[in-house]
């Protein structure tokens, strides 16, 4: 089969690989007809190679057809079409009973000190072969796929693997209260669908920031209020206060993560990592900060005093340096975590219909044959061509 490799920082290719095969009688192997390209690729791209293995197979937002199943596989038949969810969760232990799929019990990385597995992501999460790929060996095929009907677009369903729990998740954790503000850092893919789940949900004040001219004309369009960094600058907070009665918003989700504009020192430093040899690059992202924070401390001034700031951005630094005398004077409450998939399927599925209220089936910009997966990355990387949502078709 065909499969996008790692081979070094910013160096994929599509590269040939012995299909997956049955390996656990409950395994279930996928052929994909669709598989995203995630901001969360992008670390893998650019920051976090030293913990990954040259031929790595990335990937973590695939759906397609079932194309073999176990023989203990008793809810999957071939030719089911299903997407599978980017946490390789179990579905039946106690962190899985709690709705907390991403720290999967069966699954934890243990040797690492970490959660439970993730398709395509690192050996710091169980160097899972990943699925932007032809195919896709799957465990747990009863409980961790999650089956779709036939017919509508794979568009309409492939956000369920990650997009769209993440952004529920973050605006659940966001917990805005009736007739509150929301304030949503960084307007790609999961800021995106932020302000769509928020505003779907009756939040009327939502405020949309980044500095991409694409991004910002996108939100607009769907009744979110959006401030461009770049016009506003070092008076942004006082802007976004004016607009939240002076308080500033009841809640702030942070949707951007590791790699931050604007923070020069931390991105020396990644870069400064980067030229390490892998093992000692490895170590010490492990125990010092080498993230750019700049977006964490926008929400943490930004969000009013009792409010709740909701990190969906990942970050990779062990140490980074927090101003936690400003969070506890005031009083911010912090939810964040990797989504917990299947925790909100429940919610999200019966919206994936032909009313569309999420606008899921015209919100990626970009579908591209895997085989361009080079390209993918690069413009997705340099938000060039108005690459926010890459699909790629293998």
């Amino acid at each position: 089969m065909k499969a996008v490799t790692w081979h070094g920082k910013r160096d994929v290719r599509v590269d040939t690989h012995p299909d997956p095969a049955i390996e656990d009688p409950t395994d279930v192997v996928v052929r994909i007809t669709s598989t995203g390209l995630c901001g969360s690729d992008l670390h893998l791209y650019e920051v976090l190679g030293p913990f990954l293995r040259e031929g790595d197979i990335l990937g973590h937002e695939p759906m397609g057809v079932v194309e073999e199943v176990g023989p203990e596989v008793t809810t999957l038949s071939p030719g089911d079409r299903v997407v599978v969810p980017f946490n390789v969760s179990c579905g039946t232990c106690f962190m899985c009973g709690q709705g907390l799929h991403s720290q999967c019990e069966t699954t934890q990385v243990r040797d690492q000190g970490m959660g439970g597995a993730l398709f395509g992501y690192t050996k710091l999460y169980g160097a899972v072969p990943g699925g932007q790929a032809e195919l896709l060996r799957v465990p747990f095929g009863d409980t961790l796929p999650i089956k779709v009907p036939h017919g509508p677009p794979d568009e309409r369903f492939v956000f369920l693997s990650d997009v769209l729990p993440t952004a529920w998740q973050a605006v659940q954790y966001a917990d805005v209260p009736p007739g509150g503000s929301l304030a949503v850092i960084g307007l790609g893919p999961i800021g995106d669908m932020c302000c769509r789940i928020a505003r779907h949900l009756g939040v009327e004040n939502v405020i949309g920031i980044d500095l991409v001219d694409e991004r910002l004309a996108r939100v607009a369009r769907n009744g979110v209020t959006t401030l461009d960094l770049r016009e506003h600058g070092h008076d942004l907070p006082d802007v976004v206060r004016d607009l939240t009665d002076g308080r500033g918003p009841d809640s702030v989700i942070d949707a951007v993560g590791m790699e931050a504009h604007g923070a020069t020192g931390a991105k020396i430093a990644q870069q400064l990592v980067g030229l390490l040899p892998d093992p000692a690059a490895a170590k010490l992202m492990r125990k010092a900060g080498v993230d750019r924070l700049d977006a964490l401390r926008l929400a943490i001034d930004l969000v009013r005093r009792g409010g709740t700031i909701s990190l969906s951005g990942v970050y990779g630094g062990m140490a980074d340096p927090l101003p936690l005398l400003t969070l506890f004077d005031k009083q911010i409450q912090l939810r964040m975590g990797q989504a917990n998939v299947h925790r909100w399927v429940d919610d999200i599925l019966p919206l994936l219909n032909d009313e569309d209220p999420l606008g899921t089936e015209g919100f990626a910009t970009h579908s591209l044959p895997l085989s361009e997966a080079p390209h993918a990355y690069e413009i997705f990387q340099r938000k060039q061509e108005g690459a926010i949502k890459i699909l790629l078709k293998p």
